[in-house]
């Protein structure tokens, strides 16, 4: 697969890689935690035929400036930024893990600006601060850290841990590099943004269409909780991708391909049905 160069936006603060026709419909991919902008590199090209599709690197990853201050609130104001710098009118976004909180956020402020979203293996909510799941969730992934590992040195058991059977060589070792990439200062800052965050009395408010993609092996965004997430958005699509973990494009990339397709046709439908 051919590998496109990263991009920089015109105030430099943010780096992405695109594939496609600069005047398609842009469909803007976010990675989780460990991820990056090459994480999406086979979505890029599956997609590129018929969107400009985009990878962005958030803040703090890649070529990509950290932020003074980071918060679901801050990035969810940096994708605004990144969308702007790009001229991308009317995106489709597909937010993974943490990139979904984000997308939940910047839905409350944006929401007309947007053509559809996708919330890929994410979740509503990440409880209470005080809460024990959380404490425990936080200290099981920066004590090693704080023990002296590195993310590079971590990568292959994150990685292990996240994902469901059978997973994808190639997607399997582009998820290690990804996550041994990742800046500690900025894995760190991500973890912490999670606490506090909870979007769940937005749910209902969400009007635009959107398809809530689970894993049937994912521990991190369980597939019972996002069934249950897809009740409260009116109108939204669920569908849950048997025996996949957390990284469902890189675990499976045909099978996330075909439901996110499945998903892009049926708005391209809507659209045909409304224009008639």
């Amino acid at each position: 697969m051919s590998q496109p160069a990263p991009k920089i936006t015109k105030d430099e603060r943010f780096a992405y890689e695109a594939a496609g026709n600069p005047n398609a419909t842009p469909l803007i991919f976010l990675h989780g935690i460990g991820g990056a902008a090459r994480a999406w590199r086979r979505q890029l090209a599956t997609f590129s035929d018929r969107f400009r599709a985009i990878a962005w690197d958030m803040p703090g990853y890649g070529g990509s400036a950290p932020l003074a201050s980071v918060s679901i609130a801050a990035l969810a104001e940096a994708l605004q930024q990144f969308i702007e710098q790009l001229g991308a009118a009317r995106p489709i976004l597909v937010g993974h893990s943490i990139g979904g909180m984000i997308v939940q956020k910047w839905l409350v402020q944006s929401q007309e600006l947007a053509h559809a979203v996708v919330l890929a293996q994410t979740s509503p909510a990440f409880g209470k601060a005080d809460g024990d799941w959380q404490k425990s969730f936080i200290a099981a992934r920066l004590g090693p850290l704080d023990r002296g590992e590195t993310m590079k040195s971590l990568a292959p058991s994150l990685v292990k841990e996240l994902v469901g059977d059978d997973p994808d060589p190639n997607g399997m070792e582009l998820a290690r590099e990804c996550m041994g990439s990742v800046p500690e200062a900025s894995y760190r800052a991500m973890m912490l943004a999670l606490i506090g965050f909870d979007q769940r009395s937005t749910l209902g408010d969400i009007s635009v269409p959107t398809l809530l993609l689970s894993g049937s092996k994912d521990n991190n965004a369980p597939a019972p909780m996002m069934a249950k997430t897809a009740t409260y958005i009116p109108g939204a699509e669920y569908v849950e991708l048997a025996g996949v973990g957390h990284l469902a494009n890189l675990e499976r990339p045909d099978a996330f391909d075909e439901a996110l397709g499945g998903f892009l046709n049926s708005l391209a439908t809507k659209r045909k049905v409304t224009a008639q």
